[in-house]
């Protein structure tokens, strides 16, 4: 369920260069609490400098709480992990790196979200690791990607789910928890965007990314775009694509042109059944695209950290601002357009038809070998 609150500032953030030096800032002005979750935290140039901002905080009295991913941060150095703690930081991992050679159905259940709360007034939310724009192993840089800062009446639901997840894994972990009382709650805003906080996790919240996403596509009046980067959706999700354009919605997809792993081909699958409803696809070509945000009728748009693939919407814990603001989906879709226009390459029907035989056939196959291996693991899972 989406639940949307009126009294909120939402401010986009473009890549690394808008969204890093916001996040130091605030870092640096935290007072009481800081909690951070992520898939990827590199050491490199840029995690070296949140981390000190993180570790400033921590010496100074602010509590600081970061859960990281453990596989997506399994090449972590250890002695760097040691700094953060030693400087006061609570550091945990959600499922720790496991053999690669072990299947266990936990495999896939990671958690992807990319959220930053601050002082309980405060938050960050979007697709983008603690990494560097230009380090993009096996892609052109710099990196393609999106967030929001939050302030008002959507803080206390961000903060709750941070802060119920971490003490989850302390829980687990044995670990000590410390009480976190806030003084007072934030100013909010005398007018604001309207917005909701959606979240995918293995309770109470499933599907509600999925449905966000289906029912704003179901309700469209004339035009749909996504951008995202892992894009293989499923029977529903394509039929109400589909079923959009049938009513005469323009709809375009602006997907990765580059495949980062071998299962991405699966996205190939869909290509005819869309381009023959007249659905747009574009691939960009120009660097690594790791967006995941849409935009329909310039009305409603999202951010956040959820892919349109079975992992993201059935498995990974995620988080999406869903906004119902003119002016930011006004931006937001012009941003994404440059994109399509700078460096996208369009996939026209006739040249699709026209591709090697063999590469269609390797699409299907990988799809099916997708839903295969999702069908394992997309069970009720204890934690």
């Amino acid at each position: 369920m989406t639940y949307f609150t009126a009294r909120n500032q939402i401010e986009l953030l473009r890549n690394g260069e808008e969204y890093f030096p916001a996040l130091e800032s605030a870092i640096d002005g935290a007072h009481h609490e800081i909690y951070l979750q992520t898939y990827i935290y590199e050491a490199d140039r840029t995690g070296l400098r949140i981390g000190e901002a993180l570790k400033r905080a921590a010496q100074r009295g602010v509590g600081v709480y970061i859960l990281l991913d453990g596989f997506g941060c399994k090449d972590l150095p250890k002695p760097y992990v040691q700094e953060l703690q030693q400087a006061g930081a609570g550091v945990m991992f959600f499922r720790p790196k496991i053999s690669p050679w072990t299947f266990k159905r936990s495999r896939l259940r990671r958690l992807h979200r990319k959220l930053v709360v601050i002082d309980g007034a405060l938050a960050f939310v979007g697709g983008i690791n603690i990494i560097d724009d230009y380090n993009v192993p096996n892609h052109d840089p710099p990196r393609i990607d999106y967030a929001v800062s939050v302030r008002g009446e959507l803080l206390p639901q961000i903060r709750s789910s941070a802060r119920s997840l971490w003490r989850r894994i302390a829980w687990l972990h044995l670990r000590r928890v410390d009480a976190q009382v806030l003084p007072g709650q934030p100013l909010l805003p005398a007018n604001g965007m309207k917005a909701a906080y959606v979240m995918r996790d293995n309770f109470l919240h499933r599907r509600d990314i999925e449905q966000a996403y289906l029912k704003a596509i179901n309700n469209a009046k004339s035009e749909i775009l996504i951008a995202n980067a892992y894009f293989i959706p499923g029977k529903g999700f394509r039929r109400a694509l589909i079923s959009a354009a049938r009513r005469g919605v323009r709809v375009r997809l602006l997907l990765q042109g580059k495949k980062e792993y071998f299962l991405m081909f699966a996205t190939h699958a869909f290509y005819s059944d869309f381009l023959s409803e007249g659905i747009q696809i574009y691939e960009y070509r120009k660097s690594f695209m790791h967006s995941k945000v849409a935009v329909i009728d310039r009305e409603w748009s999202t951010v956040g950290s959820s892919n349109i693939d079975a992992i993201s919407l059935f498995l990974a814990r995620e988080a999406n601002i869903v906004i119902l603001d003119q002016p930011f989906a006004e931006a937001l879709n012009a941003d994404i357009e440059r994109s399509i226009t700078e460096g996208a390459h369009e996939i026209l029907p006739d040249d699709w038809v026209r591709s090697h035989y063999l590469k269609r056939i390797v699409s299907w196959l990988v799809y099916h070998v997708v839903r295969l291996v999702t069908g394992l693991v997309v069970q009720p899972d204890k934690h």
